[in-house]
């Protein structure tokens, strides 16, 4: 979670162009919508799910609230906005809601099973949800989130078919370090694996496809530049995820928009979908900003 500071940014467009057109296989920009709502608590939102073939979506974000809404879409399925149904906040173990630092949600995965997982970063934990409304069910900590950072903590998660949670965390420590991927399954820690890592981009986001791959969103920042995010696709393997291939990649041209989370499923026709979501950080030249991008010649 980036807290932008002073952009002298003016709302541009959100995303410039892929920076090879030629490279298949690739996404397009379906759609482009800002979601805002009066109610109190409303913003920073750093974790989508889309449910029900692209009818709803949950959310959850940095100051321990939990949201669920429509997506709005026209009669060939574009989406034109979203509507909220209902907010409040996360609660901890004993019940009570989450406050302060202690609340920072930041990823945000469903199981086969129908339960909500939420990764949270200062304290560094993962928390699973029979709902969001619900008390949280505890799982226990990987011995290695004790040395994440502060504010580079568990940013994306991701569960596989197979219900094994995959959570990663926002920083690898080193430029040339790998990205490690902490595995949780049947009440244990598997083998830790990972994803490369290229320069200064860093994970946001993750999510498992319905074509079994994972997806990692990846943001890029500069202070007077704005904000660049890149998709990347996975192929599990017993070694980790390999190198991988970018779908998308945007450039810092002034872009306020701070993508977070990233939702992939597959609509009516069979079409793959990914859905992002940017974390306005309570700021007031950002928006929360919902992006909708069809996967094409796969």
């Amino acid at each position: 979670m980036i807290r932008a500071v002073a952009l002298a940014l003016a709302a541009t467009l959100a995303f410039a162009a892929p920076a090879s057109r030629a490279s298949a296989p690739r996404l397009e920009l379906d759609a482009r919508v800002v979601w805002s709502d009066p109610s109190p608590g409303f913003g920073g939102f750093s974790g989508i799910e889309v449910l029900d073939g692209g009818a709803r979506f949950a959310a959850i974000g940095d100051r321990g609230v939990w949201a669920t809404g429509r997506l709005l879409r026209d009669a060939g399925g574009r989406l034109t906005g979203a509507e909220l149904e209902a907010i409040g906040p996360l609660h901890g173990i004993d019940g009570e809601a989450l406050r302060g630092d202690v609340a920072d949600a930041e990823g945000l995965a469903v199981g086969p099973d129908g339960a909500f997982h939420v990764s949270f970063e200062h304290l560094h934990r993962i928390r699973r949800y029979e709902s969001l409304d619900a008390p949280a069910g505890r799982i226990p900590a990987h011995p290695a989130f004790d040395k994440l950072q502060n504010n580079s903590g568990l940013e994306a998660l991701a569960i596989d078919g197979d219900g094994v949670i995959h959570a990663i965390a926002e920083r690898s420590g080193r430029l040339d370090r790998p990205f490690p991927v902490y595995r949780f399954a049947d009440g244990r820690w598997l083998e830790t694996l990972s994803v490369p890592r290229s320069g200064a981009w860093l994970v946001t986001g993750a999510d498992f496809g319905p074509d079994g791959r994972l997806y990692v969103l990846e943001r890029d920042f500069g202070r007077f530049t704005g904000f660049a995010s890149r998709i990347r696709r996975y192929d599990p393997g017993p070694d980790g995820f390999g190198a991988g291939e970018t779908l998308l990649e945007t450039r810092m041209v002034g872009s306020t928009d701070n993508f977070e989370s990233i939702s992939v499923w597959r609509d009516e026709q069979g079409d793959t979908r990914i859905t992002l979501i940017a974390d306005d950080n309570f700021f007031p030249l950002q928006s929360t900003a919902i992006a909708e991008y069809r996967l094409v010649a796969d």
